[in-house]
């Protein structure tokens, strides 16, 4: 495995002196400390919670961009063509995996040979 390898503009002082005030441990306590109260409901006003939103997806304009029939389209996907069919025709919707899978291979359709 390749070591990893940290590339900055800062010098090492620099790194150093934005970080001379930070407690790590306490930060971490903190942030979990917030995410209990938070799973209680009992998260301190102006508490920011972020979540990862799904990337939106149509299934039909992605197919037709990689010029795949349904039955193709759905055994990259490894679902039915049916299901490639309700999803086009609205009659549901792709499971968040098939949502990601989706907006990955619309974002680089080189997936779709890896695939």
């Amino acid at each position: 495995m390749e070591d990893l390898v940290f590339k900055s503009s800062l010098t090492m002082e620099e790194i150093e002196d934005n970080f001379k005030d930070f407690d790590l441990y306490s930060s971490i306590m903190e942030g979990l400390q917030e995410a209990l109260a938070y799973e209680k409901s009992k998260a301190a006003t102006g508490t920011i919670v972020r979540k990862r939103s799904l990337p939106i997806v149509d299934a039909a304009r992605i197919r037709a961009s990689l010029n795949m029939t349904q039955k193709a389209f759905a055994e990259v996907l490894g679902v039915s063509c049916r299901t490639v069919e309700a999803w086009e025709s609205g009659k549901s919707t792709p499971t968040p995996t098939a949502k990601k899978l989706m907006y990955l291979i619309s974002e680089d359709h080189s997936l779709i040979q890896k695939l």
